[in-house]
């Protein structure tokens, strides 16, 4: 009886819900293959980006060209990606006066 109180004790200090769990969070910029994606939504198995697609610029059968911009594109990458994050300020160190001196 005395092993599985212990047990259960156990499980309470390992398990600790992490602050931030994942590397990427909604309202990230990110740059994905040259291109610039905004990180949407943010689950355990996946992050979804909005990706912008290129301008699609053709001629017609008159010789009159045409552009249009297609809508923006959704995929989906992994949440612990290691991309470069454009938009999250980096953290600067932290120096304490360990001397106490003035």
């Amino acid at each position: 009886m005395n092993a599985v109180h212990q047990q259960g004790e156990l499980f309470a200090i390992y398990w600790q819900p992490r602050e931030h769990p994942f590397r990427l969070r909604v309202n990230d910029l990110i740059r994905v293959n040259g291109q610039l994606g905004l990180v949407i939504r943010v689950t355990e198995c996946a992050a979804v980006l909005v990706v912008n697609q290129p301008r699609r610029v053709f001629k017609t059968r008159f010789d009159k060209p045409v552009s249009f911009q297609p809508p923006p594109a959704l995929t989906r990458m992994s949440a612990n990606a290691a991309v470069e994050i454009l938009n999250r300020p980096t953290r600067k160190p932290r120096w304490h006066n360990a001397g106490g001196g003035a």
